[in-house]
């Protein structure tokens, strides 16, 4: 797997009860994956000669993130080294603009969108309406690259700065949704329940497995979706399709990406196959597994980086797990940064209510130390 954060770390985890070994190519000795993973070489992903390296001797290589340059990916398959998702179908979940004129052309329904090039093809948007939204084509993720303007003007430093923009309409909100699917070599796929994410400053903190109130139509059609997509794209591995769930009902694809996501987490305790070991089933071309819920309610919140001082992580975890047994935690080993993902909480059960308001005060409690952790 090229990538050693915490996504490599719980793929790594997946793969030892799959009699499987991961090699990782990380940045850093520090990554997280790195920390476990006894089979990990230190060098960049932007360097075709590191990855050509990396990649002798493995059966399959995968990726973490998305920002291998897709002709290393091409050079590496035309010499024989099997790469999944192909950088045919990864170039999707690399470039917006590419996803959109893609989706578009397949009737998949997307915001209303596209390029922008000057101040002036802001202004021609303008019938869908102020405010908009402008993205940067490639790299931006957890709200990076992403700004709401309610002015054309506003993008002009953007445009200096020389940045591929596309712009869409703001799209009014119910909530925000994600379909998960996996697709194998063979042509086989499974799809997940949809859940629904909770954003926060562009970064998710919450999501609620499978999402509540959703109707089953919708939720039966989001999946339809998702797996018409990956099917159409050829995607090999698990796929996520972000949505938008929009006051009418209807759904719309906001972005893709080809590798477990954080809108996947809570299939590690909250499902029969965590999201990770579908992911190694699917480029291994094994028989996928059961994506069943293990419980009828399931709440995953992140753990966002907090304070640093007083009580170390260790403690926290010791008092969480004594007021909260059946909480489920996830860290990374990340060093702490304000706002940064170092871990996540799993809850189980019956009731979102009460789930929601365990997970959110085992978060709180393990970001900060901080407020009353027996409640």
């Amino acid at each position: 797997m090229v990538g050693g954060g915490q996504l490599a770390r719980m793929t790594h985890q997946a793969a030892i009860a799959l009699g499987q070994s991961l090699r990782v190519l990380a940045t850093s000795p520090d990554d997280g994956a790195a920390l476990v993973a006894a089979d990990t070489v230190i060098g960049a992903h932007t360097d075709l000669d590191a990855l050509r390296a990396f990649a002798k001797g493995c059966d399959v290589v995968t990726f973490d993130h998305e920002h291998v340059p897709g002709a290393h990916i091409r050079s590496l398959a035309a010499e024989g080294v099997t790469m999944l998702p192909s950088a045919d179908a990864l170039r999707y979940a690399q470039n917006k603009r590419a996803m959109r004129e893609r989706l578009s052309q397949l009737g998949v329904p997307v915001p209303a969108w596209r390029p922008v090039t000057s101040v002036a093809d802001l202004v021609s948007f303008a019938e869908v309406g102020s405010p908009c939204v402008v993205k940067t084509t490639a790299g931006g993720y957890d709200g990076r690259g992403v700004w709401v303007l309610y002015d054309p003007e506003q993008a002009r430093p953007l445009l200096d700065q020389g940045l591929d923009l596309i712009v869409e309409e703001k799209v009014p909100l119910r909530r925000e949704l994600a379909a998960m699917v996996a697709r194998s070599p063979f042509g086989q796929v499974a799809a997940y329940p949809v859940v629904e994410t909770v954003q926060r400053d562009g970064i998710c903190v919450e999501v609620l497995a499978p999402a509540p109130g959703l109707d089953e139509d919708v939720a039966l059609a989001a999946q339809e979706m998702a797996i018409r997509i990956a099917v159409e794209l050829d995607v090999v591995g698990v796929l996520a399709v972000e949505l938008f769930e929009t006051p009418s009902g209807a759904i719309l694809v906001n972005e893709l990406a080809m590798r477990p996501h954080n809108s996947g987490h809570w299939t590690i305790e909250g499902a029969r196959t965590s999201q990770f070991e579908q992911h190694l089933r699917a480029v291994l071309d094994y028989p996928l597994g059961e994506t069943t819920p293990t419980a009828p309610a399931v709440v995953m919140a992140n753990v966002l980086g907090g304070r640093t001082d007083g009580m170390g992580i260790d403690e926290r975890v010791h008092h969480l797990f004594a007021a909260d047994p059946g909480a489920r935690v996830h860290l990374y080993g990340k060093q702490v940064r304000p706002g940064r993902k170092i871990g996540h909480v799993t809850v189980l059960g019956e009731d979102f209510e009460d789930l929601r308001v365990r997970a959110a005060v085992a978060a709180r409690w393990l970001s900060d130390g901080d407020g009353e952790i027996y409640e």
